[in-house]
Order: structure tokens, then C-alpha cells, then sequence
């Protein structure tokens, strides 16, 4: 019953939860739409700004060279329109139309606004990232400047006509307040706007607006149940699609699953019903059944210690009688079977005992024959074992002569392709000799002709310094030409122009030898790097010089000492070949022995195998003997253990 009540409980928990979670995630998804038309409205209405004729023409007047009182009715005319705007929607904070350049006019519906912080502040960057597209940001507790007394959410685009300007909408909180005031998921409910940031927009506790929201959120397609400060709740997520904002209703699950607190409550009761009941027929049975089944116990565990006397004395017409009648003949006939075994256990002890005498003289004289023939056997064993070891050893030590021939064959191949290969290396350290040196020369020729370079470069730098003072001195003569000219008023206008082209020529010339004079002297730091590191190149050409001729020396040494082991390897192979005639003649006279003593091992292990089984049968009878007597003991203590008279 409790079983069933608990698992009643449970499944119209989950099921009222599961409805109720589906009925919220509805809810929150519906409220999400009816605020992404709203903000889409917003969204319209600064959409009609850049897709207004007049407001389009005012803005080209304010952007393009204009007078001073044409620029001023076209920001009177924009002004009028963004405070008809923001007087249009209660709702509406503040429009303003900020420029990217400080000095154009900037434009706003709000006169107390804080233009300085609004200026300097990091939305404007998100904006612009914005490319033209409407931006919302999060709940600002004070305002687009810090000094507001409502707290305040904003849209930004940017608009380009003539000039680029910000266009800024700053919505009261109250509006999103207004519109989520009717929504109610149930007792001890919360709803949540939350930006993708993870930034509170709307909540319960206006105070945290604008902190992180600091619970995980739900599942977009479907519930998720949540731990939100100690409390499980059951949080579901609905997405506005203007702005990817999300609202987020959580629930307590204890408020879902209150109802069913009467199935767990009735299914306690009727338990504890139950258990009375069951304890009353637990006492009704005990009395009619557990009492005699008591006494019947105790008569068989008198019968267990040996006791085959006692018998039962009720006399009911139930099951609990007719056991006590089955038990009566039970016990008369153990008494009648263990009379009968006692007699037969003696007649068994008296054979056993003849039986084991017969047996160990048997034991005793096929343990003295088992010895001796197994010494016989074991000397027989040893000559054949040593034999064996014998051939193993002339075969062993005949493959290692065979291996060691094999191995002086591959040295002194292998010698040999030593010495060719000596010999290839020395021609071609000859070769890399005389490559070598050649190389040393060229790097010094290159030495040489680089510091010609050098000197070159410093004439050509000479002859820049001597172009430079000819310009400016070329400048200096344009510019009194100029005076010249200016002193003879129109007659002099002709010579002037003549003047000024020059001074222009020399300008360019100047220039000119300036470039020109910045790629010699890179040139020329170039060719003091090259000299450099020639210079660094040239000891390092002689010294691999001289380790290539110390190779060359290196190379006929070891040409000259594969010579001498060659022959001395021919020497030593001759000597192992004496060897291995000498040890086939060994092999053959220890195949002899070891077959002799094979045979005689085979013949001895035969008997002693033989001698062996008659052993083992002895042996075996005598265990049998001594395990029958034991057995009859065994049985003659048990059986004396019964009470039969």
C-alpha cells in the first residue's frame, strides 16, 4: 500500500509539473512576442527619421555649407520633429541626434541632458559597430547620462546624410514595467528580461536591474528545473526576436505539486490501518499455529542431540496434528535403522582390522624391492643424462666454430669494402682539397672588390653632398630673383613666375638627392654588413681547409691498418678450421656413448616402473585398510551417540 501510495504521489506530481512547466514555458514564450512588438514599434518609429523626406533635407542643410540662418531653421525644423516624437509616447525619455564631429549641432529632445558623459561614453563604440542596424542596450538605472530619476533602456543606429550622426531613443523602464505588470505564473513566481550579456533588464527587484542575472537558465525548448537560492524552481525561456533579449519565468516546484500532498497524506493513514490489522491476525496466528509448531521444535531438537525416545503427544485434526503423527513414525522407524547399522558397523570393524595387517606385511616387502630398483635406475639415467650433455655440448660448440668461420668470412669481406671505400674517400677529399682552396680564393676576390664597392659608394655621397649645397644655394638665388622681381612691381611679374619655377625645380631636386641620399647610405650599410661577415667567412674558409687536408691524413691511416687485419684475419680463419676437424672426431665418439647409455636408462626405468605400480598398489591397499577401520570407528561413535532403549 505504501508502495502504491508513494508511486501515485510521484507520478501525478511529475504530471502536474510537467503541465503546469508546459503552460509557463507558453506563457513566457507569448509574453516574449508581445515585447518584440513593442520594441519593433520603437524600432519603426526611428525608422521613419531616416526614411523622411523633410527630415532627409533638413539634415543635407544642416551637413552641407549653408548660412547661419538656413542651418538654424533646419535644426529648428528637426528639433520640432524629435519633441513631437517624444510627446507623441510618454514613454519616450529623451531623442537625440548626436554628430560624429563635436562641431556640428547636436540635436535633442531633453534640454537637462549631461551632453559631456554622453560624449564619452562606451555605447557610442557599440553603435557604430551597429553598421546603420538598430542596437538596444540594457537597462541604464540612471539614465543615458547617469543623472535620470527613471531608469531607462535605448535603441542607437547610425544615420549618414551629408555628415554621420547618432540617433539615440532612451524608453523609459516603466514601458517594459507596464507590459510585464499582468504577467502571473503562479504563487511564489518570478519573471526575468535578461540580455544576452546575462544583464538584468526587468526583474522582480528593480533594485538589481542592470547586475548579472545569477541563476542558469532554462532550457529555449522546453523547462528545466533550477536551483535558484535553496529553492527548486521550474525556470522556462522565451526569446524576443527584435533584440535576442530573453524572458524568463521561473516557478517553485513546491507551489505545482501542493495538491498532491492528500494522496501522501491518505496513503499514511491508510498504512497505518493496515499494520493494526495485521498486527492482530499476527497474535490469532501465533496462537493457533506458533505454539504447537513451538513444541514440535523442541521435541526434534532433542531428537538432534541423539535423543530417538521422544515423541509428540498432540492430538489435533489439522496439518500442525498430522505432522505430529509423521513425526511419531519418523522416529520409530530412525530408531529401528540405527539398530541395525550398529550391528553391521561391528561386523565391518573386525574385517578391517584383519584386513590392514595383511596389508602393511604386503607395503613392507614392495618398498624394499621399489628402492633397490630405482637405484638401479638412477645410474642408468645419470650415464645417459651426462652422455647427452656431452653431444649437446661437441653440437654446441661445433655450430659456434661454424659461426665463428662465418663471421671471419663477413669480416673479412666487410674489411675489404673498408679499404675500397678508404680508398674512394681519400680521391675525394683530394677533389674537396682543391675545391676548398678555390672557394678561400673566390671569398677573398669578393673581399676585395667588396671594399672597392664601399669607396665607390662613399664618392657617390661625396657628389650628393655637393648637388645638396648647389641646391640650396640654387633656392637661395630663386628667392632674391623673387625679392628682385617684387621690387620692379609689373615688370618684374614675367621674372617672377621664372623665379618661383625655380625654386620649385629646386625643391624637387632637394628631395630628389635626399632619396637618393637615404638608398646610397642603405646601400652602403649593406655593403658594411657583406664586408663584415666576409671577413667573418674568410677564417672559417681556412680553417675547414685544414680539417679537410687532417681527414685526407686521417683516411690513409685507416687504409694502412685494414691492410694488417686482413691478413691477420686470414691467419686466425686458417686456425679455426683445424679446430672444427677436430671437434666432428669428438661428436662421434660421445653419439656412441649416449646411445649405449639410452639403452641401458630404458631398460633400467622399465623394472623400476613396474616395481614402482606393485609399490603403489601396497600402498594404496594400505590406505584402503586403515580408511575402512576408520570409517567403522567413525560410524560406531556416531551410532553411540542414539538413545535406541
Amino acid at each position: 500500500m505504501l508502495c502504491l501510495g508513494w508511486f501515485s504521489y510521484s507520478k501525478s506530481s511529475s504530471i502536474i509539473q510537467q503541465k503546469v512547466a508546459d503552460a509557463t514555458n507558453q506563457t513566457t514564450k507569448e509574453n516574449a512576442g508581445k515585447l518584440a512588438l513593442l520594441l519593433e514599434g520603437y524600432e519603426r518609429q526611428s525608422l521613419q527619421f531616416v526614411t523622411d523626406q523633410t527630415f532627409l533635407s533638413n539634415m543635407k542643410i544642416i551637413g552641407a555649407p549653408a548660412t547661419t540662418e538656413e542651418e538654424g531653421e533646419a535644426v529648428q525644423a528637426i528639433t520640432a520633429k524629435i519633441n513631437g516624437a517624444a510627446l507623441a509616447d510618454s514613454a519616450i525619455e529623451s531623442l537625440i541626434l548626436l554628430p560624429f564631429e563635436r562641431d556640428k549641432p547636436v540635436i535633442k529632445s531633453n534640454s537637462n541632458l549631461n551632453m559631456s558623459k554622453i560624449w564619452n561614453a562606451p555605447m557610442l563604440k557599440t553603435f557604430e559597430e551597429g553598421a546603420g542596424k538598430v542596437v538596444w542596450l540594457p537597462t541604464q538605472l540612471k539614465g543615458i547620462d547617469g543623472m535620470r530619476l527613471n531608469s531607462t533602456i535605448m535603441l542607437g543606429r547610425t544615420i549618414n546624410i551629408a555628415h554621420k550622426y547618432y540617433l539615440i531613443m532612451e524608453i523609459k523602464l516603466e514601458a517594459l514595467e507596464q507590459q510585464m505588470s499582468s504577467v502571473t505564473l503562479g504563487e511564489g513566481s518570478s519573471v526575468y528580461v535578461v540580455s544576452p550579456d546575462n544583464k538584468i533588464v526587468f526583474g522582480p527587484d528593480l533594485t538589481k536591474v542592470g547586475t548579472d542575472y545569477p541563476y542558469p537558465h532554462g532550457n529555449v525548448n522546453g523547462s528545466r528545473t533550477i536551483d535558484m537560492a535553496g529553492t527548486k524552481m521550474v525556470s522556462s525561456v522565451g526569446v524576443i526576436k527584435t533584440n535576442g533579449w530573453m524572458v524568463l519565468g521561473n516557478i517553485p516546484v513546491s507551489s505545482l505539486v501542493k495538491d498532491t500532498k492528500a494522496i501522501s497524506r491518505l496513503t499514511w493513514a491508510m498504512s497505518a490501518v493496515a499494520a493494526v490489522i495485521a498486527a492482530g491476525i499476527g497474535v490469532i496466528v501465533m496462537l493457533t499455529v506458533g505454539r504447537p509448531l513451538a513444541r514440535l521444535r523442541t521435541l526434534m531438537n532433542e531428537g538432534e542431540k541423539g535423543n530417538l525416545t521422544v515423541r509428540s503427544t498432540l492430538r489435533q485434526r489439522d496439518e500442525i496434528g498430522q505432522l505430529s503423527d509423521s513425526f511419531n513414525r519418523m522416529m520409530a522407524e530412525i530408531t529401528g535403522l540405527v539398530r541395525r547399522t550398529n550391528q553391521s558397523a561391528l561386523e565391518v570393524l573386525e574385517t578391517a582390522a584383519t584386513l590392514a595387517d595383511a596389508s602393511r606385511k604386503t607395503a613392507s616387502a614392495a618398498s624394499e624391492i621399489a628402492v633397490a630398483t630405482e637405484e638401479i635406475a638412477g645410474g642408468a639415467t645419470n650415464l645417459a643424462t651426462e652422455s647427452e650433455k656431452g653431444t649437446d655440448l661437441t653440437v654446441w660448440i661445433g655450430t659456434q666454430v661454424q659461426s665463428v668461420i662465418s663471421s671471419n668470412a663477413r669480416m673479412g669481406e666487410s674489411a675489404n669494402e673498408v679499404e675500397a671505400a678508404s680508398r674512394t674517400g681519400l680521391d675525394y677529399m683530394d677533389e674537396l682539397i682543391d675545391k676548398t682552396g678555390q672557394t678561400e680564393r673566390m671569398t677573398r676576390a669578393m673581399v676585395d672588390k667588396v671594399d672597392k664597392l664601399k669607396e665607390s659608394t662613399y664618392s657617390i655621397r661625396r657628389i650628393l653632398d655637393v648637388l645638396g649645397n648647389m641646391t640650396k644655394q640654387t633656392n637661395i638665388l630663386s628667392l632674391n630673383a623673387t625679392i628682385e622681381a617684387a621690387r620692379a612691381g609689373a615688370a618684374g611679374k614675367g621674372f617672377m613666375v621664372v623665379a618661383d619655377e625655380i625654386r620649385k625645380l629646386a625643391d624637387q631636386s632637394r628631395q630628389s638627392i635626399g632619396i637618393v641620399g637615404e638608398i646610397v647610405g642603405k646601400i652602403q650599410g649593406e655593403i658594411e654588413e657583406t664586408v663584415h661577415v666576409l671577413s667573418e667567412a674568410y677564417p672559417i674558409f681556412r680553417e675547414q681547409n685544414d680539417s679537410v687536408r687532417e681527414a685526407n691524413h686521417i683516411f690513409g691511416v685507416v687504409q694502412h691498418n685494414m691492410n694488417d687485419f686482413v691478413d691477420r684475419l686470414s691467419s686466425a680463419t686458417a686456425s679455426i678450421r683445424q679446430l672444427e676437424d677436430a671437434q666432428s672426431t669428438l661428436s662421434l665418439a660421445m653419439s656412441n656413448v649416449s646411445a649405449v647409455a639410452e639403452q641401458a636408462s630404458a631398460t633400467s626405468q622399465e623394472v623400476a616402473s613396474l616395481s614402482n605400480e606393485q609399490l603403489g598398489v601396497s600402498e594404496s591397499l594400505v590406505r584402503l585398510s586403515n580408511r575402512l577401520e576408520d570409517v567403522s570407528a567413525q560410524l560406531r561413535e556416531s551410532l553411540s551417540r542414539f538413545t535406541v532403549d
